[in-house]
């Protein structure tokens, strides 16, 4: 009888532990699910301020939002000071008189907003009409807001005096005082036709209906409607990837989708450009080598008028760019501008500015091992060089040619400060007085007036508030803070900030940076299993470094669930020096994984509450290349793994791509297949793919799985219906069984049974 009480006992209080566990597992779901990128937002208010320039000046409108909705205000640059951009309690009346509907002050929506540029006057879309209301005594005038009366397949010229139209694959011109049309082209036949950018890989075609003609006309006129420029494409090499569509909208029967596609190696279509006088009909060829659609950089830009045309293209593989000028009289064309890499040019990084009527143009280079500003003549003569350090520039911001000054965003000039984080600068176009003009340590988004007076600056990092301010372009001085960013809701529901981290790289030298994602009701006593979300990509930085970008990231809901995720940028991802970007060059199988692992193990000596027992790893497209391939090469360390729609094989992606960061095909690609790797699956994978992904095609996914059935390696698989590469996050489904599958075979606990993420719209 005592025996049988103690069993009693002990059943009994195993139950109320597993009902208090299977409780509390709950309440961690809909905690992640509150904490989902589109659900999290809600909770913080102005956390950035969204400029929208008045005319040429520095004053503009900007939205504030409040408890009950938002409040328009406009800022004097002048005073640099905001008020109420107008009343809209009146406002919202007269909305609600025009559109028959009750419009509350607080929920105006005011599509396509304009000031008058003396502020006395605003416009706004209502339905198919744009509103014009006077301000002094809110009188209301209206007019039809029309569709756009052009057809896709027809151009108009800057004068209104020529329409050219592309029709079965040619090219037509109409004078449209007289209506007389000239036939420009009779050369144009399918796969090899003029000025229709609409074929290519994001076309899907159905295979039963076949390939249907949609033009879509592409040309850019000369300023003087004299002249313009377009291409001839070859189609006609290209291959095919296809896409089964099980459940189509209608109908039981299965659709094959395809889509032009080139991988590695293949060819691809090919442009022939071509400058068309409207006035003599003439059709000239430009003297420039048939440009891969891949490897376009800059251009075509008009110069000089109607005389000459501008033209940037990589070669395959990225190694080598050429800037031409082409006469568009006669075709004959020159290359002003030849850049080479041993490696690889990094395209995101590439910009070419053209200034002083033409004249003269700007240039960024790696070449000195930094990304910099040159300058040149238009002729491609070096005048100097603009900026130099061992320091990243990110972008020009801005060109003051009245001033001869140049605003850019750059990285990494201030060596006490993360490597990441942007800054603003102005230079003068010499190369001299180089002014820092956002000081503060958090990285600076930044917008500038049309009068380059001011600038708005948001600026932030991960583990601080954002802060939005007005600036003076002259020196940075700050003129103005128009909103406070309010999280008080946010951090009310034990959200907190994410931490960053700066660790060494596998060489015990370079410093790489990460962050950590701890849960809400973290508890420092106890230990948690680890993720390592991952995106390798050598274009991306992963690890976020602004405020709005880590509170709505995906690791955040992760962490909720009772996991502490972690986030690397190992060697060879960009932003920093081209010597560690070009770690990656022709090593994508590398995935940052030896600096993922040592980061985690150095952060584990100094937070014992990491168990590098239970490690997992996640990732999409490029990371979900990476998670698979940690499995795979490094099953000592990760256990489990979720990769959605990943390129197993860098064979079987899209060509840029891989022809960018891998190379030339050769005996490395095969090294670096996880489809030859399969044989070394020891952990838990679940592979994801929308079926209608034509970016990374679901193809890659399945032959994934035929390897492991080959090697009869344990997998798990899901394949969402009717969704491309970036809609299954739309999928809540998708959401909740990542959730479910670390929680059950990282975390060793049972989520709970069929969990509905309902609140994610």
């Amino acid at each position: 009888m005592k025996r049988r009480k103690q069993l009693t006992t002990a059943l009994f209080l195993v139950l109320c532990f597993s009902s208090s566990f299977a409780q509390d597992m709950l309440s961690r779901y809909e905690k992640a699910e509150s904490f989902l990128p589109k659900n999290i937002y809600k909770l913080a208010k102005n956390i950035d301020l969204r400029p929208h320039w008045i005319g040429q000046s520095s004053d503009f409108w900007y939205a504030e939002q409040t408890k009950t909705g938002s409040r328009y205000m406009l800022f004097d640059s002048r005073k640099t000071k905001s008020q109420p951009a107008f009343d809209q309690e009146a406002l919202a009346r007269l909305i609600s008189e025009e559109s028959g509907k009750s419009v509350s002050p607080d929920s105006l929506n005011l599509m396509d907003l304009e000031f008058s540029s003396d502020k006395k006057s605003i416009n706004f879309k209502l339905k198919d009409q744009r509103i014009f209301v006077k301000l002094s005594d809110y009188t209301i005038s209206k007019t039809e807001e029309k569709p756009e009366a052009t057809p896709k397949y027809e151009s108009v010229s800057p004068d209104k005096k020529w329409v050219v139209s592309l029709k079965q694959y040619n090219l037509y011109l109409k004078n449209v005082e007289t209506g007389e049309e000239t036939t420009l082209t009779t050369d144009g036949v399918e796969k090899n036709e003029y000025a229709n950018p609409a074929n290519n890989w994001e076309k899907l075609i159905d295979i039963s209906k076949g390939d249907q003609y949609d033009p879509n006309i592409d040309i850019q006129w000369s300023e003087d409607s004299k002249k313009f420029v377009t291409y001839k494409i070859d189609r006609s090499k290209i291959g095919l990837m296809y896409l089964y569509q099980s459940t189509p909208d209608s109908g039981y029967r299965a659709k094959v989708l395809a889509y032009e596609r080139s991988i590695p190696g293949e060819p691809t279509i090919m442009q022939q450009y071509y400058v068309f006088d409207v006035v003599t009909k003439k059709q000239t060829k430009l003297d420039i080598p048939t440009i891969p659609d891949i490897c376009m950089s800059f251009g075509p830009q008009w110069m000089d008028g109607s005389n000459k045309i501008m033209i940037g293209a990589y070669k395959r593989g990225y190694q080598s760019q050429d800037i031409y000028m082409a006469n568009s009289s006669n075709g004959d064309a020159k290359v002003i501008l030849h850049e080479q890499a041993k490696t690889m040019i990094e395209t995101q990084l590439t910009t070419c500015r053209w200034i002083k009527n033409d004249e003269e143009f700007l240039y960024t280079s790696e070449r000195s091992g930094w990304n910099h500003i040159y300058r040149y003549n238009k002729d491609g003569a070096l005048i100097n060089q603009v900026t130099t350090g061992d320091f990243v520039v990110t972008g020009i911001k801005a060109i003051d040619e009245k001033n001869n000054k140049i605003y850019f965003t750059a990285c990494g000039k201030d060596p006490s400060i993360d490597p990441y984080y942007l800054q603003l600068y102005s230079v003068l176009m010499n190369g001299k007085e180089l002014k820092l003009l956002t000081p503060e340590n958090a990285y600076h988004n930044v917008t500038l007036s049309p009068d380059y007076k001011t600038f708005v600056d948001n600026y932030s990092r991960i583990d601080t508030k954002p802060v939005s301010v007005v600036r003076s372009a002259k020196d940075g001085k700050i003129l103005s803070q128009p909103i406070t960013a309010n999280i008080d809701v946010l951090l009310a529901t034990g959200w907190h900030f994410p931490q960053p981290f700066k660790t060494k790289a596998r060489d015990g030298k370079t410093d790489i940076y990460g962050a950590i994602y701890y849960p809400s009701d973290f508890d420092s006593t106890k230990t948690y299993p680890v993720i390592d979300g991952t995106y390798s990509g050598p274009q991306a930085v992963r690890t976020p470094k602004t405020f709005n970008s880590a509170f709505r990231s995906y690791d955040v809901s992760f962490a909720e669930l009772g996991f502490i995720v972690v986030t690397v940028d190992g060697l060879g991802t960009a932003m920093r020096s081209k010597k560690f970007h070009d770690f990656s060059y022709e090593n994508l199988g590398d995935i940052g994984a030896e600096d993922h692992i040592k980061a985690i193990k150095s952060l584990a000596k100094n937070h014992t509450s990491f168990d590098t027992t239970r490690v997992g790893i996640y990732g999409h497209s490029a990371g979900g290349y990476d998670a698979c391939h940690a499995l795979l090469t490094h099953p000592e360390f990760y256990k489990v793994g979720i990769s959605s729609a990943g390129n197993h094989d860098h064979r079987i992606a899209k060509a840029w791509w891989p022809e960018q960061y891998m190379g030339p095909i050769g005996t490395h690609y095969d090294e670096q297949s996880n489809f030859n790797l399969a044989d070394k699956l020891e952990g838990k994978l679940l592979l994801v793919h929308g079926d209608l992904d034509n970016n990374v095609n679901p193809a890659s996914t399945l032959r994934m799985a035929g390897e492991f059935i080959k090697h009869n390696k344990d997998f798990d698989m899901l394949i969402i219906p009717n969704k491309n590469h970036g809609s299954v996050f739309e999928v809540p489904f998708f959401l909740r069984k990542r959730w479910d599958y670390f929680v059950e075979n990282l975390m060793g606990a049972k989520p709970p049974h069929n969990y509905e993420i309902k609140s994610y719209e």
